[in-house]
């Protein structure tokens, strides 16, 4: 047996380990479309409002997703993580209701 093989099994070796901690990958959060349905009752107008309400667009980009909602029966209201979409769905919905409109809004997993 080698000095080194002595002092090592002695615990007195010169070999220093370092211990290093695997640092965690942090999982990104799953994201969600919210998603503006069509009705026939709900006025264009008030679509536009709530868009630009509760989603911070402009004008512009509230009436294009509005017009989107009304041809294609579903508009593309923004993506967002769990808890901040399942928010604005709720938002939506109350708004609609507190103003007497059947308007809908859902999400789905992006």
């Amino acid at each position: 047996m080698t000095d080194r093989e002595s002092d090592d099994r002695n615990g007195s070796g010169t070999d220093t380990g370092v211990a290093t901690k695997a640092k965690p990958k942090t999982k990104k959060p799953a994201l969600y479309r919210v998603l503006m349905l069509n009705d026939d009752y709900t006025p264009m107008e008030f679509v536009v409002e709530t868009l630009r309400r509760f989603f911070r667009m402009s004008t512009e980009d509230a009436t294009r997703v509005m017009l989107q909602v009304h041809h294609k029966g579903v508009g593309l209201c923004g993506v967002f993580t769990y808890e901040v979409a399942e928010t604005k769905v709720n938002q939506v919905l109350d708004f609609a209701r507190q103003n007497q409109h059947p308007l809908q809004c859902t999400l789905e997993k992006a």
